[in-house]
């Protein structure tokens, strides 16, 4: 069975840097699109970044724009957020999401995914 697991979270200063990793390991060798969710304490799970099969299609949240970078190697089934000039607000559990085949689903929805990873703690303080 196909398993996601992430690494590379912990804790970080105001503008500092961390870049999380996405394992994949199963009998897919890739997929049609890769994206990272977060989710802090209390609240809903929002979308952070995505990139396609293609290593482009790539799209970002606007509260991360500028600040993240997603990336993806497909034959090795990864994907990989690098995280700079942190900020408090970025506090959360750190997801990573894959889909299978296109749905056409839109990027933003949780639904269109197939497999997440069991998360990741990322903790930035002021």
């Amino acid at each position: 069975q196909v398993q996601l697991v992430e690494s590379g979270g912990g804790l970080v200063q105001a503008g500092g840097s961390l870049r999380l990793s996405c394992a994949a390991s199963g009998l897919v060798y890739s997929y049609s699109a890769m994206s990272w969710f977060r989710q802090a304490p209390g609240k809903e799970r929002e979308f952070v970044a995505t990139i396609g099969w293609s290593y482009s299609n790539i799209q970002y949240a606007d509260s991360v724009k500028g600040r993240f970078t997603i990336s993806r190697d497909n034959a090795k089934n990864t994907v990989t957020l690098q995280m700079d000039s942190l900020k408090p607000e970025d506090t959360a559990v750190y997801y990573c999401a894959a889909e299978r085949t296109n749905s056409g689903r839109a990027y933003f929805l949780a639904s269109r995914y197939d497999y997440w990873g069991p998360g990741t703690q990322v903790t930035v303080s002021s």
